[in-house]
């Protein structure tokens, strides 16, 4: 009996050390972190000026808005794959009503876990399927919105994203001819940028774990909610996600969640295969300050459109590298993607991270509805 119970508590300490180690390597590697500072000044646009557009029973994911203004704006949205919809996954508004897109079919045998939704110059509506964080296919669509037929598919090789990446939003350059793609990857901590060559059908990925597209020690937290779980055991400081192209199809800018800066590299040199991987990094080029953001858009002045995570709103960085306070309204939980129409409205999908991570159905109904709010962008 006493060599039993000398087992048994030898046993409870090793037990107790393997888990005090478990604990420490999950705290080392996603927990710490601080706030960061508020850039944000006084806002160019009142929330008179900012409407609330689309209201919806489940998280939005992520706002998609057609710009060619010889037909009436479309918009489409996705459910946030973090809320785990078990309906419609992918959706357009049509007299202020949403219907499954393309059709209801499509939800089950074309959509998993979709989340980025972009519209390009060649009026094509993209789609970016993670793939439950690669765990399955990770997954590139392109539907012709002029016969709303899918037009294009390609499934992302693990070598570009890797078991447990996270393709969150994306971009395609003005002609056509390329896509990029945010791997945020929060839970293998190797973020990166895909690239797709679209008449090749080819992808590879680029800035892999580079500072830049990498997380700086801050800590999202906003009136709802310090993006802490677990007793802050985990917090949320996520790698890179908002990008776009400029106007002229010259450089792509991209924004790291939890990093203070905005930076921009050269499409020639991010596409140019045969260049290195640090020829490709001595290209990248900081822009400027930022603060906390998640979706980015550019308009075709070359203003930098960036959502603030912290202080329900979006800044802007003018060609001049100059940060301004565009929107900060109460209404807002979290300022997620952006999109432009074709007739000056810019449109802002509410993903409201912070009541739907990690939280149950019955939380996300007693905080339903969720929103897409638009507003008209203003001349700086």
């Amino acid at each position: 009996m006493k060599r039993f119970l000398k087992i048994l508590k030898i046993t409870g300490i090793v037990c107790a050390v393997l888990l005090l180690l478990i604990l420490v390597t999950v705290y080392w590697r996603y927990g710490g972190g601080v706030n960061y500072p508020d850039l944000t000044g006084k806002p160019l646009l009142s929330e008179k000026e900012v409407e609330q557009f689309f209201a919806y029973p489940e998280p939005i994911g992520n706002v998609a808005v057609s710009n060619d203004t010889s037909y009436k704006t479309r918009v489409f949205f996705t459910v946030h794959p973090e809320s785990h919809p078990t309906g419609d996954k992918l959706l357009e508004i049509i007299d202020g009503k949403a219907v499954p897109y393309p059709d209801a079919l499509a939800q089950k045998t074309l959509f998993n876990t979709v989340l980025g939704v972009y519209v390009d110059k060649q009026n094509r509506l993209w789609t970016i399927d993670h793939g439950n964080h690669a765990n399955q296919d990770v997954k590139l669509l392109a539907f012709d919105l002029k016969t709303n037929k899918l037009v294009h598919e390609h499934i992302f090789p693990s070598s570009v994203a890797e078991w447990l990446s996270f393709f969150n939003d994306l971009t395609v350059s003005p002609d056509g001819k390329y896509v990029f793609v945010a791997d945020v990857s929060f839970w293998r901590q190797s973020p990166s940028i895909a690239v797709y060559d679209v008449a090749q059908k080819k992808s590879y990925s680029r800035l892999d774990n580079h500072a830049s597209v990498s997380a700086q020690n801050w800590v999202p937290k906003n009136p709802t909610k310090e993006m802490r779980f677990f007793g802050g055991l985990a917090c949320l400081k996520a790698h890179v996600d908002g990008l776009d192209c400029d106007a002229e199809g010259k450089y792509l800018y991209y924004a790291t969640m939890a990093h203070e800066g905005l930076y921009r590299i050269p499409i020639k040199t991010l596409t140019n295969e045969k260049l290195t991987a640090k020829e490709v990094e001595a290209s990248v080029e900081f822009v400027a300050k930022k603060p906390l953001s998640d979706g980015i858009r550019l308009d075709k002045a070359g203003n930098v459109y960036i959502t603030d995570i912290d202080h329900q709103g979006v800044s802007v960085v003018t060609p001049k590298r100059e940060l301004k306070t565009l929107i900060k309204d109460k209404r807002i939980r979290w300022a997620d993607g952006l999109s432009f129409a074709g007739d000056g409205w810019c449109y802002l999908a509410d993903s409201a991270i912070p009541d739907q991570m990690l939280m149950s159905k019955d939380h996300m109904k007693a905080k339903a509805p969720y929103y897409i709010f638009r507003f008209k962008t203003p001349t700086f």
